[in-house]
């Protein structure tokens, strides 16, 4: 059966693992997910018996790090092995779209013997085909990826191909979009082992007084009454397709 990879954000969702085989613990989901606190981690490692694997992403935007950024992301692993964590998610990528294979062997080097995936910043790069080969030679044990486009079902032919081209050498993990309805294609279409989803729905705050004249974000369309949270229905039912495809 394939394994389910679920996003988790906060304690709001710690109810996720109902079904989930690996969680990726992350913050900032609006900026494409940031490193977690390591309360957070701490906490999440207490409530869960299944692999929590840590987004290791010092700030929303591109995926191109100063040699500060390199410092803070070596610190975070550090923090996050420390804390308990069973693996490590990351991307970087050069200036021109290339795997930078510089700062990803010095973070590699950090995160062992832990296991490692290479995040959506794969979604970026140059010639995906090419930068497959780049992370199976870095030691690479997961890819996370969209085939390059807006979601995993509009990559699928791309994801395929990936999946065909790793030969098990690196795990190729179809993430972004996917849903109940469209998860029995995604995984029968790329022939993937794995799968990636953040199974969310949204939660009514429990404020009772709102200031409506204040927005603590950077977009008004963002409310702060509105909590995104794990659903476990859905992780269920995404379970119950996956058994039913292998």
């Amino acid at each position: 059966m394939p394994v389910l990879a679920s996003l988790v954000i906060g304690l709001n969702s710690t109810a996720l693992p109902s079904g989930a085989g690996r969680i990726e613990l992350c913050a900032g989901l609006m900026e494409g997910g940031t490193t977690p606190s390591m309360g957070l981690l701490q906490v999440v490692k207490q409530c869960v018996r299944v692999p929590v694997f840590v987004m290791i992403r010092p700030r929303g935007g591109d995926f191109l790090y100063s040699d500060r950024e390199l410092e803070v992301m070596k610190a975070d692993i550090h923090l996050a092995k420390l804390h308990g964590a069973d693996g490590l998610v990351f991307g970087a990528l050069t200036e021109d779209g290339r795997i930078d294979t510089e700062l990803c062997t010095a973070l590699l080097a950090v995160c062992r013997p832990l296991p490692v995936t290479f995040h959506r910043a794969f979604d970026m790069v140059h010639d995906p085909l090419v930068a497959l080969e780049t992370l199976v030679s870095l030691g690479f044990e997961r890819v996370l990826t969209s085939g390059c486009d807006s979601s995993a079902l509009e990559g699928l032919p791309l994801i395929k191909r990936l999946t065909e081209q790793a030969k098990g050498r690196i795990v190729v993990v179809p993430g972004g979009g996917i849903t109940e309805r469209n998860l029995q294609r995604i995984l029968e279409g790329s022939g993937a082992p794995e799968f990636h989803c953040s199974a969310r729905s949204a939660r009514d705050s429990g404020m009772k007084f709102r200031n409506s004249s204040v927005a603590m974000g950077s977009s008004l369309s963002v409310s702060e009454y509105s909590l995104k949270v794990a659903d476990v229905a859905q992780v269920r039912t995404l379970n119950a397709i996956a058994k039913n495809i292998l």
